[in-house]
């Protein structure tokens, strides 16, 4: 049994479909209703079919009362660090510490670099990611003296004023799969959000890799326990089970229960895109929750 000692949270991984044009906020609102702790939405700035996902997030705060939102994962290579950091810090301070900062070193370069990014190459993907990360603290430290200067490789701020300081302590969020992506998570981040389905062995490969983001956090001379390990997740509910996440919601609560108790998960994100699977992942989410709590004591 594993326990990073972070509170269970459960949210919905919303499509940022822009037909028909209010569907990701409806989703996000009913998120919020059903009394989920987190909507989150994809980042895919080159996507036509998408809404701009920062302006979705902004409008979804704006029509939701106490739902935490996060880009599951903002897209990096489009987004300017500096920039971005005070727009998390400003959305944080509009929301009532509403916004956690989910981020990704990059993918679909093609894509990319044809909305005038730069092609990265894996490494330094993840170098990149490193250095905005130094830049989105520092903006966010406001009780630092001085000015931030961050001379990377790829990011530079030169005497940047520091500020708006957010509401809360935004969480940066990492999606990562590869060892050193992952000891880099441990080492600057505050969590970890894979999917299950980019997972060839399923949840059993979540061991090795929360090896590599505890060997990380510790060669930092940082606690693992204090970087969150969520998980996005798909599935269906049916009536009979066929498989996991494929089945009644007692048995989405059974199989959640053990991924939470033996890979120290402390975040489910649900694919949702009707309302249906939200209520009924609500209902898992207390389910779960209650199981959890009765294992640990």
């Amino acid at each position: 049994m594993i326990d990073y000692g972070h509170d269970l949270l459960f949210g919905a991984f919303i499509t940022p479909t822009n037909s028909p044009p209010m569907h990701a906020v409806d989703m996000a609102i009913a998120a919020d209703r059903a009394g989920l702790d987190l909507a989150t939405f994809q980042d895919h700035p080159y996507q036509p079919s998408f809404h701009d996902t920062w302006t979705l997030l902004s409008y979804a705060a704006a029509r939701t009362e106490r739902i935490r939102l996060s880009g599951n994962v903002l897209n990096l290579p489009l987004r300017d660090p500096a920039v971005l950091a005070r727009s998390a810090a400003s959305l944080d301070l509009l929301s009532g510490g509403r916004f956690e900062l989910g981020i990704g070193a990059g993918g679909f370069w093609d894509a990319i670099e044809a909305m005038g990014g730069r092609r990265l190459t894996p490494g330094q993907s993840i170098e990149a990611l490193e250095e905005a990360i130094r830049i989105f603290r520092g903006i966010w430290a406001t009780d630092a003296t001085g000015r931030l200067v961050v001379d990377g490789s790829f990011y530079r701020v030169n005497g940047a004023k520091r500020g708006p300081k957010p509401a809360h302590d935004i969480g940066v969020w990492v999606g990562a799969y590869k060892p050193r992506i992952l000891r880099m998570t441990g080492r600057a981040a505050d969590g970890w959000l894979p999917s299950l389905a980019y997972l060839p062995g399923g949840p059993r490969d979540l061991t090795a890799m929360n090896a590599h983001i505890d060997e990380g956090a510790t060669r930092a001379g940082r606690d693992p326990r204090s970087i969150r390990r969520l998980l996005n997740i798909s599935g269906q509910f049916s009536a009979t089970g066929r498989g996991l996440l494929v089945g009644p919601p007692e048995q989405w609560v059974d199989q959640l229960t053990g991924i939470a108790l033996e890979y120290g998960i402390s975040g489910f994100i649900v694919t949702a895109d009707d309302e249906a699977t939200i209520q009924l992942f609500a209902e898992v989410a207390a389910g779960v929750r209650r199981q959890v709590a009765a294992e640990r004591g």
